[in-house]
């Protein structure tokens, strides 16, 4: 027998390990100043491609001064107590109708926070005798969510229909014995690589399979559709989604989430969701800043054309000078580079210290070994001149790369 504590001693994890370099800086970084397409870092301005203000709504005047307005009027702590007991307002009813109006669904309900939220959502639909059937490259809370599940799981390749197919037919033979259903997880968006789910090709297995469709679109409402209103919209296929999942953490630029579908699926989860049941009631400011948002949203198309013809611009850019961003159909935009993650850490400090630019960076184990993930996140915000230095530095930087700039000075990393 040994302490609990000792195998710390041993290994931090494969990210963990390089907390001693890498706090404050490449993890745990502090960002300063007003949400912008320009933001403090060190002390320096840098170009801000990591922050998920989609729709620039962050510094938007109404939802400034709604949200001064409703925090004075009502504080952070009301209302008091988790919905089911006493924090339930007339406020979030408000806001969950007008959501189910936009993704054309029965009803909605409004959670705290996403990663809480759709990981209580899988938890919850699913019991022992059903079987869950997820894209492996589903985001952390899905993967946590399905963790829970006391029944089979199996992951499907990255939107691979052969592979959903292959699975779905595993998951079918269980069922037929156990009674069960089946519960398929899919992203609308993912948030990674930017590919969009492939919903519309899924959703013609349902009658084969008989399966349920559970949906995260957490990058893709607000940014996707005609109106905005997500994949579903996009891919001409919402009414066959069955659970919709969305989170106020981007388009909305707030703290909060929701989840969609027929009046029967919501009541259950409501009457049934741990996390939602025990837990404080989001608070009323959140709230009444979620439906200025939502107005906004749905009133004001100019922020999404704006966010698009950025996208486009710095997509396009990129294609044009040679650089690897995958399949991305979505306003993230991933950068591939070839390097270790020593290599990344003196490129990415290159980038911020020489050409003040910040975004994120993703390496192994998140992404396969030997590969840089550098991921842009457009918004409304950034200016032609934020597009065309960035497009600029990047190609210094892989000129810098693949001529070995960085791994000399790397080093000095290798002994971790």
């Amino acid at each position: 027998m040994s302490d609990l504590f000792e195998k710390f001693n041993k290994s931090m994890g494969p990210l963990g390990k390089w907390a001693s370099i890498a706090e404050g800086y490449f993890v745990f970084p502090k960002l300063e100043g007003k949400i912008s397409n320009r933001m403090k870092f060190n002390g320096r301005e840098v170009i801000t491609w990591s922050v998920n203000d989609y729709l620039g709504l962050s510094n938007h005047p109404e939802v400034r001064k709604i949200d001064s307005e409703a925090a004075a009027k009502y504080g952070s702590a009301y209302p008091m107590g988790a919905r089911m007991m006493s924090g339930h307002t007339s406020m979030h009813e408000k806001l969950e109708n007008q959501l189910a109006d936009f993704v054309k669904k029965e009803s909605a309900y409004v959670l705290n926070f996403g990663y809480q939220g759709i990981l209580s959502i899988v938890d919850t639909l699913v019991s022992k005798n059903d079987v869950i059937v997820y894209d492996v490259d589903a985001h952390a809370c899905i993967v946590d969510g399905v963790r829970l599940h006391l029944g089979k799981r199996f992951t499907f390749k990255h939107n691979d229909i052969e592979s959903l197919v292959t699975n779905l037919k595993r998951a079918q033979n269980i069922v037929e014995k156990t009674g069960g259903g089946i519960l398929v997880i899919s992203e609308g968006v993912f948030g990674m690589r930017g590919e969009q789910g492939k919903i519309k090709e899924i959703v013609k297995l349902k009658k084969q399979f008989d399966f349920r469709l559970l949906v995260d679109d957490a990058h893709g409402f607000g940014t996707l559709g005609q109106t905005g209103s997500g994949v579903g919209e996009e891919q001409g296929v919402m009414s066959e989604i069955d659970v919709y999942f969305a989170t106020f953490a981007k388009s909305m630029a707030s703290t909060g989430a929701f989840v969609a579908g027929s009046n029967q699926v919501i009541k259950f989860l409501k009457y049934n969701m741990r996390s939602q049941m025990f837990a404080k009631s989001l608070q009323m400011q959140l709230v009444v800043g979620a439906i200025k948002r939502l107005e906004i949203l749905r009133n004001e198309p100019v922020h999404k054309k704006k966010l698009w013809d950025n996208v486009k611009m710095l997509q396009t850019g990129l294609k044009k000078r040679g650089f690897d961003i995958g399949k991305t159909q979505s306003c993230v935009t991933p950068v591939f580079l070839k390097g270790d993650v020593p290599e990344a850490m003196v490129l990415v400090k290159d980038l911020r210290e020489k050409y003040n630019i910040f975004c994120s960076i993703v390496v192994y184990p998140v992404i396969p070994k030997g590969l840089i993930l550098l991921r842009l996140i457009p918004t409304a915000t950034h200016t032609v001149e934020d597009i065309d230095e960035t497009l600029n530095s990047f190609s210094e930087i892989r000129e810098k790369l693949t001529g070995g700039y960085y791994r000399k000075i790397s080093e000095k990393y290798k002994a971790h």
